[in-house]
């Protein structure tokens, strides 16, 4: 079991260079700039403000990495999607988000959309970045709390028919706010992390 409490902030990545290559697993969380995914990490370590919640979306600008229990790494990529951001910094996320995706690091991808709204383009790209590692990856479908019991089958089958999501992607409803769908996340991330053997 991960100690979550002993979690810390390690750096943020700007180059290649800056990538932990200690052969320990990588979680990794992606989400549009406003869908909550500093709450949804806070959520699941159960701290408040560990992952930074900008006032401002679009305000993590580099891959951030926390190490939780010296065991693992969670991963918070920049959001995606804010219009304000000028094309060069948009050009830059890209060209180091593709070199990250191409590092062979990632151990779980965990791409958080909003379960009210049927996912954009920038969410699809998302997906097929993680689908496109070959490693395991699952759906967090956040603010479970903002809609009725009755719409919670048909959301969870949009999210998965637009992502166009093989079966074996498990899309998980949860609420940052009141924590429902954590254990069931947490459950994925510990058994991904148990079951990790650094490559040779």
């Amino acid at each position: 079991m991960l100690n979550l409490h002993n979690a810390e902030f390690i750096r943020s990545a700007v180059k290649t260079a800056d990538f932990p290559a200690d052969g320990l697993p990588q979680i990794v969380f992606a989400g549009k700039s406003n869908v909550g995914k500093s709450s949804t990490i806070n959520k699941i370590l159960n701290r408040r403000n560990f992952a930074r919640v900008g006032g401002q979306p679009g305000k993590t600008i580099h891959i951030n990495f926390f190490s939780i229990d010296k065991q693992a790494y969670f991963v918070d990529l920049p959001g995606y999607g804010y219009a304000k951001v000028s094309k060069t910094e948009r050009d830059r996320w890209a060209g180091l988000l593709e070199t990250y995706f191409t590092s062979g690091l990632i151990t779980l991808g965990l791409q958080i959309v909003d379960i009210r709204h049927k996912p954009t383009a920038d969410d699809k790209t998302m997906a097929d970045c993680f689908l496109g590692t070959g490693q395991p990856f699952a759906v967090i479908a956040n603010k479970w709390d903002k809609i009725k019991k009755s719409e919670l089958e048909g959301n969870v089958a949009r999210i998965r028919e637009t992502l166009l999501l093989p079966e074996e992607v498990p899309v998980i409803p949860f609420s940052a706010e009141k924590g429902t769908g954590r254990d069931e996340i947490l459950a994925l991330i510990e058994e991904h992390i148990a079951a990790f053997t650094p490559e040779a």
